[in-house]
């Protein structure tokens, strides 16, 4: 096994075992991809402040999401082909984050169908919806997760149409898939994916067998393509409220305006997301985005955020800025592309891991005491000067 010590290994790892039109499929964004490469950049930009002399045995990265304990406030997103990175991936991810204790979300384009993952865990996930065209294949899929005791609904609300990623059409990854020369090379070059590919689901789980048209990649692909709704409405959404009596989470919300309005139809959570750059090229980082939209819903919603998130520092700079959560997708992926259930276990202790220390070194030992002070602001940072006059008596003993 080779050694994994950040989620940049399980990258390059991934890129070498996963057929380049899979991998792509996941490294990349919409157009020049600018949102896509801002989301992790805008990270970089924000630096931590480190504390000393302060007693930080006995940390804990535990926390709660809507209500369900976690051992850290992180997520796995819901992801499409999760099955193609690694076969029957979706169900390896789902175990591998029932065992470590953080919540999987299993997407509505996944290889393993909603059936298929509650079979292979114990666990309660969370199921993630598209909101299709057929609104009764909507309620069938949301009446699906209740029998497998999902134990949240995540609307995603940015796909009404699908962005233009210039490496999927290159790599014949369109509706309905193209077959190149390239790509039969490229399969034939990594044997290992190609016999657990024989083995593990092969098409759309949630959608084989209740759709018109086949059971078969290119005509189901065909039917999604169709079903994106461009008529998508906040009455929709109110709709589905009604229909879900669980958790729901909002995931796509980059304005102030909407978490106010996702608020008012009864959200649990909200999600700050860009959809990792993949559909409107140009818009901000969603860690650029997230003050605002925790200053506007305040303590109404939980607010949480994914996009960019490659470490436990930016988990940790993500609840600095006010989110009660993250949500990863690409770092799951490139685990489950690298080492399957073994990877995902291994990016969650990785992420685990860097938000430990990075909590030790800012001298926090709770995640509800991270916050703003935690970033580092130069010289015009009020709660540093604050914090310095509570320990002046302290200061002037030493003297």
């Amino acid at each position: 096994m080779p050694l994994i010590t950040c989620v940049e290994d399980l990258r390059v790892l991934a890129k070498k075992r996963v057929p380049k039109a899979f991998y792509d499929y996941v490294d990349s964004g919409s157009y020049s991809e600018s949102t896509y490469r801002e989301n992790s950049a805008a990270f970089h930009a924000l630096k931590l402040q480190q504390r000393v002399a302060v007693n930080v045995e006995g940390r804990s990265t535990a926390s709660t999401m809507i209500g369900q304990d976690v051992a850290m406030p992180v997520a796995i997103a819901p992801t499409g082909l999760a099955g193609m990175q690694w076969a029957n991936g979706e169900i390896l991810g789902a175990r591998a984050a029932q065992r470590f204790g953080v919540p999987f979300t299993l997407s509505t384009v996944s290889i393993c169908s909603i059936e298929d993952v509650a079979r292979e865990t114990s666990m309660p996930f969370w199921f993630q919806l598209y909101v299709m065209r057929d609104r009764g294949f909507n309620a069938s899929l949301i009446e699906r997760a209740k029998r497998a005791g999902c134990a949240a609904l995540v609307v995603t609300l940015d796909l009404q149409i699908n962005g233009q990623r210039h490496k999927d059409i290159k790599n014949g990854m369109t509706v309905p898939p193209r077959i190149t020369m390239r790509n039969v090379l490229d399969l034939a070059s990594k044997p290992g994916w190609v016999l657990r590919a024989m083995s593990g689901a092969k098409t759309f789980g949630n959608l084989a067998g209740h759709i018109k048209g086949g059971d078969d990649v290119i005509a189901i692909s065909k039917w999604v393509a169709s079903q994106f709704d461009p008529t998508l409405s906040w009455n929709d959404i109110a709709a589905i409220r009604q229909q879900w009596d669980g958790k729901l989470i909002l995931k796509g919300i980059l304005s102030a305006d909407d978490a106010r309005v996702a608020v008012s139809v009864g959200a649990d959570a909200i999600v700050v997301s860009n959809h990792g750059g993949r559909q409107l090229d140009g818009a901000p980082s969603t860690v650029d985005a997230l003050p605002a939209i925790v200053e506007a819903v305040g303590d109404e919603v939980e607010v949480w955020m994914d996009g960019g998130i490659r470490s436990g520092q930016d988990v940790m700079k993500a609840l600095a800025l006010g989110a009660k959560g993250t949500m990863v997708g690409r770092a799951f992926m490139y685990a489950l592309g690298a080492m399957g259930e073994a990877g995902v276990t291994r990016m969650l202790q990785i992420l685990q891991s860097e938000l430990d220390v990075s909590m030790a070194l800012s001298g926090v030992r709770q995640i509800g005491e991270i916050g703003r002070h935690n970033l580092f602001q130069g010289g015009s940072n009020p709660s540093a000067r604050h914090a310095r006059a509570g320990f002046e008596p302290a200061i002037a003993a030493l003297n």
